[in-house]
């Protein structure tokens, strides 16, 4: 996958023919989400980049009513750097796209689907990609005979949060009622799966390309919100450790998860390998961490890719030629 990108020792520019087409481009990001610090961490390096890239860019810190974001736009696209719910669901995606104006990543549908937890499972179930077996949990009476059905461990996740906010692992039904009512303080939709022992994979994707896999490991019990923004005693695995052929099938079935969604340009799957080595799918995330802890900065750099170029080839996408198949 090294040919991807470009190796020369130059800092990488957008082609003055490029800076034109692009215009006038906004970076959406903070919102008000619980993901907000990360969303800003994430908007800021995108525009340092683009900037340092030549594009004619600003931030814009999103806060309140997104239909204010398209009055008397003073851009011409917005690279869309928010996580979690109003950036990341299909809401604000709906709203540019109402107005006309051109946005990075995926469109209204694959936004919203991805952004629920457990309707993306539905997908994947019914699609034959494999996901680790589930349940929706709507009441802590529900524990005992979702905790006989799944078996020990499990995970407990508000389905509409990212960034691991909210997801515990449990043992018990007793702590599966704990679990649940503070998932559902922070979600409406709680969604109860299978733990999966053994290594965890994130593949990004990048136009329709497959970046190198990494593996990740914590001394965490999992890869939580701690891990993922704060901790540096986190290892990521560059290559991951799978052998070739197995990284190769890991790589894939991101494509297809991707593809029955229906996400386009960018994003990043999470997946989970068994004891047997079986590969299990947990999540799509739309619009990915971008701070200098986040993953598919990573990815891009390990195929050769740099920041400046992957931010614009991210949005080199918005364009009426791109395509955005």
């Amino acid at each position: 996958m090294s040919d991807l990108g470009h190796h020369n020792a130059q800092p990488y520019q957008a082609s003055p023919e490029l800076v034109k087409a692009l215009g006038r481009v906004a970076v959406f990001m903070g919102g008000d989400s619980a993901e907000r610090e990360v969303s800003l961490k994430s908007g800021k390096a995108v525009l340092s980049a683009l900037q340092s890239a030549g594009v004619d860019a600003f931030g814009v810190d999103v806060r309140g009513c997104l239909l204010r974001t398209v009055d008397n736009p003073e851009f011409d696209r917005v690279f869309i750097a928010l996580h979690g719910r109003g950036g990341e669901d299909g809401t604000l995606q709906a709203i540019l796209g109402q107005a006309g104006i051109p946005y990075t990543g995926s469109e209204v549908l694959a936004s919203a689907l991805a952004m629920d937890k457990l309707r993306t499972k539905y997908v994947f179930e019914g699609c034959g990609l494999p996901t680790p077996a589930f349940r929706a949990m709507t009441s802590v009476a529900e524990a005992e005979e979702i905790f006989a059905r799944l078996g020990a461990p499990l995970s407990v996740k508000p389905a509409h949060e990212g960034s691991s906010i909210g997801i515990r692992k449990v043992f018990s039904a007793a702590e599966l009622a704990e679990a649940y009512q503070e998932a559902a303080a922070l979600d409406d939709l709680v969604l109860v799966e299978q733990w999966i022992e053994g290594p965890e994979f994130t593949v990004s994707l990048l136009q329709n390309k497959a970046l190198p896999a990494i593996g990740l490991s914590t001394d965490h019990a999992f890869y939580d919100y701690d891990a993922k923004y704060l901790a540096d005693d986190t290892r990521y695995r560059i290559p991951c450790g799978l052998a070739p052929d197995d990284e190769i099938r890991l790589q894939q079935l991101a494509l297809d998860a991707f593809r029955v969604v229906g996400c386009r340009t960018w994003g990043r799957v999470d997946i989970m390998q068994d004891t047997a080595g079986e590969f299990w799918l947990l999540e799509i995330n739309t619009v990915p961490g971008m701070t200098d802890h986040s993953l598919v900065p990573m990815a891009a750099r390990a195929a050769g890719i740099s920041f400046e170029e992957l931010v614009v080839r991210i949005l080199k996408d918005t364009l009426p030629e791109a395509g955005n198949a």
